[in-house]
């Protein structure tokens, strides 16, 4: 058991055990938690190759992406994208049917298995009680990724502790109907420790790298910790209209989506990913879908808060907040901006707005003004 402050010690511990193994060939799960440290970047750099065997993933890293959501990383390619990266960096067919694609990665992935002197895998929970991890999946990938090679690395957050096996017959169910709408998932994996003498297969080592990189941030703050809950199914993306219209590379962050937006200020800076928080109708659609219910809503407006009491809020939206508060306390204040001036405000001097959508035209009365007129002053 490896415990790594930040990124930087998990990538120094991955590499240390990768050169005592003289690894060239690295194969690997799908593992939001390799994304958020960088780990292809960084084995690439370090002379080693790195495969997502995820065939998701495995689109993703041939077309230089990251993953577009939490559990679906290549959804916003169609079948026809898909075909043409394959012809483009494999060779094969452009007319190929996703059938065929599939029996091309498969090929070129069971290659890269039996190559392979290191696996590396995420883990969706770590069972405290038993010493083991708990792995689900689609595919069958993160299997052979841990049991063809004769190292298996695991890094996970610390948030993925639970404490025994009960526990596990509640979150996998769980994770499996909130994340892919499945009873339960294809492959459901218990990895306790290496191969052992009477055993014909596994690897021959087993290390597990528990990742802070922050967490602990979240963990000492009493309004954001129950982020931590967080079992990474993804259904706060799919319902968030947000995400739906923008995507999730828009948001430049590992963690896209609501639980990003939360989270992502605490684990980075707040200063610099600030913006998250404030991208957001505040509609409660992502904390009404959570699996385990976190407030996500209510933690964005938290973010914003405390980004404002840390000092991020520059002087310019301070006095405008302010002479807003002044405006809605006194109706006839509102009243003296009237149609007109608004209509100039948004379309000529404020043009934030005009500059991605069409301009604004206000009545020349405010509703207040019309019913005065219509009812008198009485």
């Amino acid at each position: 058991m490896i415990w790594a402050e930040d990124a930087q010690q998990a990538l120094n511990e991955i590499k240390r055990i990768c050169e005592e193994k003289s690894c060239k060939t690295l194969v690997k799960s799908k593992s939001m938690v390799t994304e958020e440290i960088h780990l292809n970047h960084f084995l690439e750099q370090n002379g080693i190759e790195s495969v997502e065997t995820d065939l998701g993933e495995y689109i993703q890293q041939l077309d230089g992406e990251p993953p577009y959501h939490i559990v679906t990383p290549a959804m916003h390619k169609s079948k026809e994208d898909v075909a043409k990266l394959f012809a483009e960096k494999l060779g094969t067919d452009p007319k190929s049917t996703p059938e065929q694609l599939t029996l091309v990665a498969r090929k070129v992935l069971r290659e890269k298995y039996v190559q392979a002197e290191v696996g590396v895998t995420g883990a969706n929970f770590i069972i405290a009680d038993v010493g083991g991890i708990a792995l689900t999946e689609n595919e069958g990938n993160a299997r052979l990724s841990c049991a063809w090679p004769k190292t298996h690395i695991v890094i996970a957050g610390i948030e993925k502790v639970i404490p025994s096996m009960t526990d596990l017959g509640l979150f996998w169910p769980l994770l499996s109907t909130y994340g892919t709408g499945q009873k339960v998932t294809v492959y459901n994996t218990i990895i306790t420790g290496p191969r052992q003498p009477n055993e014909k297969d596994g690897p021959e080592e087993m290390y597990v790298i528990l990742l802070d990189n922050g967490r602990t941030n979240i963990l000492a703050n009493e309004k954001q910790r129950e982020s931590l809950y967080c079992i990474r199914c993804g259904a706060c993306l799919n319902a968030c209209p947000v995400y739906k219209t923008i995507g999730g590379h828009s948001y430049e962050a590992t963690y896209s989506g609501p639980i990003g937006s939360v989270i992502t200020p605490h684990l980075k800076e707040m200063g610099e990913w600030k913006h998250l928080s404030y991208a957001s109708s505040l509609c409660g659609n992502c904390t009404q879908v959570c699996a385990v219910r976190i407030n996500l809503h209510e933690l964005l407006l938290e973010n914003r808060n405390e980004s404002v009491k840390e000092g991020y809020g520059n002087f310019t939206e301070k006095m405008v907040w302010k002479m807003w508060a002044m405006a809605m306390q006194h109706r006839s204040w509102l009243n003296l901006a009237g149609g007109g001036l608004k209509t100039k405000a948004i379309n000529i001097i404020g043009k934030a707005w005009t500059a991605h959508r069409g301009s604004l035209d206000f009545p020349k009365k405010t509703f207040n003004q019309q019913w005065k007129d219509r009812k008198g002053k009485g």
